[in-house]
């Protein structure tokens, strides 16, 4: 089995990576470039979209090596809608509101598929339950949601989609961390002991194996200095695959929040700043964390490598630990990243102030 996924990932790498080649030809004839003089950068125009490259390796990879079935095909119409929604708003730039809406209904589309986070592990006791309030509606069928569940997954997918759009902050920050958050993923679906029936995790493993060679494939184009980049077509459509396969055939929420700890708190912190300055939580800035680490006289690269080592270590951490020790984990992990998060601030200001 274990050769299958290694065949399946190589397989989507040499396809990412052709893909990409391809792209630095084509894109530039077709007029899909970014542009670096609406951030004041002096450059010359790279290719953009790269989030299409993404999609369609992610997409024939799936179709080769997963079998489909309702779930799978309404997860992946899901994702082209992001991924078209996304396309567009790259293109032509739509309504904040407009693009948050198209993330609560992919959320929704999950919902309606079966997709769901139905509890989340308690280390302290007793799960807690999401399904206890159920809402029943007769079309041609009977269809029940468990309300909870469904509002509790809608938003852990635009949560997800958002945070890792803004880490798209800093070249090669999103396909670093989402091959890792992929890898991590991957090697937590393929541990037995953790597992009733391990034959369940085999489409979340194949996917995130696929998931994870993709973004890598495509991180060699988007290291800094990238020579193409994915825009919010890539780094949406990464954010709600990643959000998708952890909470697909059993909730991996612990894994995916210690992995993604770092963008999913700079996003907490960066809605609530914004809303308590005045300020709408759609306009953008430049006071992520990755951007307050470039301000204290970190380079690109160490900002990167930092990122990276965190959630790579975190990443370890939740496929080797259960229960309370994760829970542990996850405590560090947000101690962490007040600790660097303080430090960034503190010496950003400072340097104002000189």
């Amino acid at each position: 089995m274990i050769e299958t996924y290694l065949i399946a990932g190589l397989f989507a790498f040499l396809l990412t990576f052709i893909l990409c080649l391809l792209a630095l030809k084509l894109f530039p004839k077709w007029g899909l470039l970014d542009r670096p003089e609406r951030y004041g950068l002096q450059r010359k125009p790279i290719p953009y979209y790269g989030g299409l490259v993404l999609f369609m390796s992610f997409l024939v990879s799936v179709l080769i090596f997963v079998k489909l079935d309702e779930v799978l095909i309404i997860f992946l119409l899901a994702a082209f809608l992001l991924v078209f929604v996304s396309f567009l708003d790259d293109m032509f730039g739509l309504s904040p509101y407009l693009r948050l809406f198209v993330q609560i209904f992919v959320g929704g589309m999950l919902v309606c598929a079966g997709i769901g986070i139905l509890s989340i592990s308690n280390p302290l006791g007793d799960p807690i339950l999401l399904d206890q309030w159920k809402w029943t509606f007769t079309l041609d069928h009977v269809y029940t949601f468990s309300v909870l569940s469904a509002l509790f997954t809608i938003v852990w997918v635009v949560a997800f989609i958002n945070s890792f759009n803004w880490l798209d902050g800093l070249n090669g920050l999103p396909s670093g961390v989402a091959a890792i958050a992929g890898a991590t993923l991957f090697l937590l679906s393929i541990r037995p002991d953790i597992h009733f029936d391990i034959s369940s995790q085999q489409p979340v493993a194949m996917m995130s194996i696929i998931v994870a060679a993709s973004a890598f494939a495509f991180w060699i184009f988007d290291f800094y200095p990238a020579r193409m980049l994915m825009g919010d077509t890539g780094s949406m459509f990464l954010g709600f695959v990643l959000a998708a396969l952890a909470i697909f055939s059993g909730g991996k929420i612990a894994t995916a929040i210690l992995v993604m700890g770092f963008p999913l708190l700079d996003a907490a912190w960066v809605i609530v700043r914004r809303i308590l300055q005045g300020q709408s939580p759609f306009k953008g800035d430049l006071k992520h964390l990755h951007h307050r680490l470039l301000e204290i006289g970190l380079s690109h690269r160490q900002v990167l490598y930092l990122i990276y080592s965190v959630s790579a270590v975190f990443g370890g951490i939740a496929v080797f630990l259960e229960g309370m020790s994760k829970l542990y984990a996850i405590i560090a992990m947000v101690c962490l990243m007040v600790i660097v998060g303080s430090i960034a601030v503190y010496f950003s200001w400072k340097k104002k102030e000189i």
